[in-house]
């Protein structure tokens, strides 16, 4: 069975694919299954909502995650939404036997939402160094990752829906493209602090556009996010 690995950054639509994939039959979804390794193993400058009620109901080691994903992928296809930043590993080799997708997001964009909840992030914890060096490693091993854009998907997302499963060799299902509103039974615990927005949503649902204000303190990590970003350019899959 297939296991299609979502690397993501947070405050991007990583949860709209994960409800999307979830219309599927064909496909179980897991949502962030390292995270609480994370939070566990992981030197963080700031505390996020849940912390420990985290911790104590996931799994906190990375292999028994593996283990466990790949378990299940005896049985079914698996979507697992993920962030970039919860792979600690500068070469995680479990990635090479999963099909990964890399989700970016503008970090103008990223850092202003993100900072509407934790006031205070740095380059660390909003993904995007991260997710380059894993795309950088995935190449590097001949495993190259679909990287997608969530502006580029929102231009046509069922064109470029369609693109994505073409390349991931699954058909493209129109049910990928609503879902009700409320939530799914897979969401994590920490749902209730990150996906308010999501749960209103009964698809890929265009938001009002109006300039991403990131906060003048954030600016040097903003300068420090966006070489990052443009090193993914060439790499992302366009909506043509």
């Amino acid at each position: 069975m297939k296991v299609i690995n979502l690397i993501s950054g947070p405050r991007n639509i990583s949860t709209a694919l994960m409800y999307s994939f979830a219309q599927r039959k064909d496909f179980e979804v897991l949502d962030e299954p390292f995270y609480g390794y994370y939070l566990k193993q992981a030197d963080l400058a700031i505390t996020h909502p849940s912390h420990m009620e985290i911790i104590h109901n996931m799994e906190v080691d990375e292999q028994s995650v593996v283990d466990y994903i790949n378990d299940i992928a005896k049985e079914t296809n698996i979507f697992i939404k993920g962030m970039a930043h919860h792979f600690l590993s500068d070469e995680p080799e479990y990635l090479s036997d999963w099909e990964n997708v890399v989700l970016v997001r503008h970090p103008r964009k990223l850092i202003s939402s993100f900072s509407k909840v934790i006031s205070n992030p740095t380059l660390a914890d909003i993904g995007i160094k991260k997710a380059s060096e894993l795309v950088t490693y995935l190449n590097s091993i001949g495993k190259a990752p679909v990287v997608i854009d969530s502006d580029e998907l929102m231009i046509n997302p069922e064109a470029y829906l369609v693109k994505l499963c073409d390349l991931l060799h699954i058909g493209f299902d129109p049910c990928m493209l609503s879902w009700k509103k409320g939530g799914i039974p897979q969401d994590g615990i920490w749902a209730r602090h990150w996906y308010k927005k999501v749960h209103q949503t009964t698809g890929f649902e265009i938001q009002q556009k109006k300039p991403a204000e990131v906060p003048p303190h954030l600016g040097p990590l903003l300068a420090e996010a966006l070489p990052f970003y443009e090193s993914l350019q060439p790499y992302i899959l366009k909506n043509e």
